[in-house]
């Protein structure tokens, strides 16, 4: 019975096995994290095309609303006008800025997953 001589996995085969699968791990994470980058740069790039879009727009309302407004004081009154909303504007930017730092705690770390994927790595590969 010529050629039906069976091998038992040798020392060599079961490091070839090993290497491959941390290969195969190890792009799968790689992959993880192209697609994660991928992601967030949209993500960043839409936030500040409409970021920027709605800061010219609302700029461009509040310059001519408030022409509009201060033109419909009397003369002598204009000025009082002008300082009123100055202090609305002001409180605008405050409320808006105390707005946007709770806003950036929230968010969730980049690549969130990509790091959680490793940190399970880690802790499987790690001896008992």
């Amino acid at each position: 019975m010529i050629g039906t001589e069976h091998h038992a996995p040798g020392l060599v085969d079961s490091f070839r096995r090993l290497v491959d699968q941390a290969l195969g791990a190890f792009y799968n994470r790689v992959e993880l994290l192209a697609v994660e980058f991928r992601e967030e740069k949209v993500n960043v790039v839409e936030l500040f095309i409409y970021v920027a879009a709605a800061l010219f727009f609302a700029m461009m309302t509040v310059i001519v609303f408030t022409a509009t407004v201060i033109l419909l004081f009397k003369p002598e009154w204009r000025v009082y006008a002008a300082g009123g909303f100055c202090v609305i504007y002001l409180g605008g930017a405050i409320w808006s800025f105390t707005a946007l730092k709770t806003r950036l705690k929230e968010t969730t770390r980049p690549f969130s997953e990509s790091i959680n994927e490793l940190k399970k790595d880690r802790e499987w590969l790690k001896p008992d």
